[in-house]
């Protein structure tokens, strides 16, 4: 099988829904001629024009609230971010307009947007670059959150995410986007709220998500050296969760780590860890132990930037604790 990058894998993904539905377009800063800051936009113009491929000014609220008007009048607005963090520029638009539109109007209308948001730590992008934000959008109902790990994923759950008739973030993990990986030529979807075990183990389960995807895996490469067998669970889509396989994953190994690169106080573990501790109790020979980033700004010096994102060491010191 072919491989492609991560953010080859979403143009294509793009480019398949637009060529299938007249109704898809993508508005954003600097996505048309500039093609994306990551190359995730490049060449769509020249197949589809500049009236689906929209560059906007620098409005972060203009963007999505175009784009939930957009939806509302039948079309698929994908609407692009820029970094994660300008997100919360458009906090209005996602959490009171979008995420409670259908519930309002007694599902008579639907919101079929896409908001793509490039989140993550990546090469001293500092404070105001580098947050991961959806625990945020986790506490919101009405909201779909997709946050894939690999190539594959990334192509399939864009797909899906622009069929569906809900709001959907879609966090892409900046440092993923020149990650190579296999992905099959011919027409495949990825389905929103089915976790993936990327690693079966029998002696400690991490569930985690994105780039600690990566980093649990070569955890689990080092501690198999020493006989630990780690099972590694993607959840790829936060809400819905596939909580089922989570639980399946606990009953076997009855150890768990929780780990993703967001701080760690309130993070998405949290609620992971709490709903183990409610649904399987009786199977844990441990307790939860959850890995994230310091409670601080991501800092823009290298050396502390390292300090506070937690990598390979911080998932391999968390396993020994409870095995």
């Amino acid at each position: 099988m072919r491989e492609i990058t991560f953010s080859q894998a979403t143009l294509e993904a793009m480019a398949e829904e637009m060529r299938r539905d007249p109704t898809v377009f993508v508005l954003g800063e600097d996505i048309a001629r500039q093609g994306g800051i990551f190359g995730q936009f490049k060449g769509l113009p020249d197949e589809f024009g500049y009236e689906r491929v929209l560059d906007t000014p620098i409005s972060e609220t203009a963007i999505v609230g175009a784009a939930v008007g957009a939806a509302l009048t039948g079309m698929r607005p994908v609407a692009d971010m820029h970094f994660a963090d300008f997100v919360t520029c458009a906090m209005d638009e996602i959490a009171n307009q979008a995420a409670k539109i259908q519930y309002m109007f007694g599902g008579q209308a639907r919101l079929p947007l896409v908001v793509r948001a490039p989140d993550g730590v990546i090469k001293s992008a500092a404070a105001q670059h580098s947050q991961s934000l959806e625990a945020w959008f986790v506490h919101v109902p009405g909201l779909k959150i997709v946050i894939p790990s690999t190539p594959y994923d990334a192509k399939g759950l864009l797909k899906a995410a622009i069929r569906d008739d809900n709001p959907v973030l879609y966090f892409e993990h900046k440092a993923l986007f020149a990650m190579k990986g296999p992905v099959p030529e011919e027409e495949y979807l990825v389905p929103i709220g089915k976790a993936d075990v990327k690693r079966p183990g029998r002696d400690v389960t991490c569930v985690t998500y994105s780039i600690m995807v990566h980093r649990a895996l070569e955890a689990a490469e080092d501690l198999a050296r020493d006989g630990i067998e780690v099972e590694v669970v993607d959840l790829r889509t936060l809400v819905p969760m596939d909580i089922d396989t989570v639980l399946q994953s606990v009953r076997k190994t009855k150890k768990v780590v929780v780990a993703h690169e967001a701080c760690r106080r309130g993070g998405a573990g949290a609620e992971i860890a709490a709903t183990i501790a409610e649904e399987a109790f009786d199977y844990l020979d441990a307790p939860v132990v959850r890995v994230g980033t310091l409670d601080v700004p991501i800092p823009f010096s290298p050396p502390l930037e390292a300090r506070v994102v937690p990598r390979k060491k911080e998932i391999v010191e968390a396993v020994r604790k409870i095995v």
